[in-house]
């Protein structure tokens, strides 16, 4: 039987495969995606598969080499890019009453939002910095390994059949205002103001290849985690650390955990129910590859 998955067991020539593949991509196009969670990969490359039309992963490697072209939407099965604005409104709202008063300590702010998707994740904190009136003092980058999320971010612009969750979202996380006061609707869309944008810079960044680039009081980096083996996820952890000030913090997803990192030392808890960790004195240990 030929299926790449039985009942959830992955067969062993399908992880060759798979291994393959991804050393393909890595050599080929330069993204890494060796250190990102198997089981969640096998799955997305059999939905790509069915897409090409390819009977199996060496195919799939055989037209990815000759086909450039097909990298692009490749990409859209190797990266999730789902989210909603104000997503687990309950760690907004958490930023807002808790965070926010030791961040207007400082008289100016760095925030990195890495893995930032079609930008929800941004334009959440930029309309809570705005309403908290630390937009004027911040600088948001916002990194994602794929061009074509990036883009989406940049331009602000989402289905408007969205509006109302993020909208109710908003109004949970604790919202001084209304969610319309920020975007505007016409044909389908919602156009979010450009004036959200005004301080934010939206670059390309591998968390499984590239180096801390900015110091930061805030890094927020929420369900990317989830989707990395344990080494790759001890490698981003450090970039966060290294990345934090002293005192600054970390924002993970509902699902996501420092407890058994080899870097969980380097933070202490400050939210726990809203995954929101604090950067500590203690040295940070070296990142997974150093």
């Amino acid at each position: 039987m030929d299926a790449a998955v039985i009942d959830d067991v992955v067969l062993p020539h399908e992880e060759i495969e798979l291994d393959l593949l991804l050393e393909a991509i890595w050599r080929h196009y330069q993204y890494d995606f060796r250190g990102y969670s198997r089981g969640s990969l096998h799955r997305r490359m059999e939905r790509a598969c069915q897409r090409f039309g390819c009977a199996g992963l060496s195919q799939l490697q055989h037209r990815l080499l000759r086909e450039p072209a097909i990298f692009t939407e490749l990409m859209g099965f190797l990266t999730i890019q789902v989210s909603e604005m104000f997503r687990d409104p309950g760690y907004f709202r958490a930023l807002r009453e808790t965070v926010v008063p030791h961040l207007r300590t400082w008289p100016s702010l760095k925030v990195w939002i890495a893995g930032c998707a079609n930008g929800e994740e941004f334009y959440s904190l930029a309309i809570l910095f705005r309403e908290e009136g630390l937009e004027e003092r911040t600088i948001f980058y916002c990194t994602d390994i794929s061009p074509a999320a990036l883009a989406k971010a940049d331009a602000g612009i989402f289905d408007l059949e969205r509006i109302p969750q993020f909208t109710e979202n908003h109004r949970l996380s604790g919202g001084h205002s209304s969610l319309s006061d920020y975007y505007t609707a016409a044909y389908g869309s919602a156009v979010f103001d450009k004036s959200l944008r005004a301080r934010a810079v939206f670059a390309e960044h591998s968390l499984a290849t590239d180096q801390v680039f900015a110091e930061a009081q805030l890094v927020s980096s929420r369900n990317v985690l989830i989707y990395f083996d344990r080494g790759l996820q001890d490698r981003a952890l450090g970039l966060f650390g290294e990345s934090l000030v002293r005192g600054g913090f970390l924002g993970l997803g509902a699902r996501e955990t420092l407890r058994f990192s080899r870097h969980a030392e380097a933070f202490a808890d400050f939210n726990p129910a809203e995954k929101i960790y604090r950067r500590n004195t203690a040295e940070m240990k070296a990142t997974a590859d150093a």
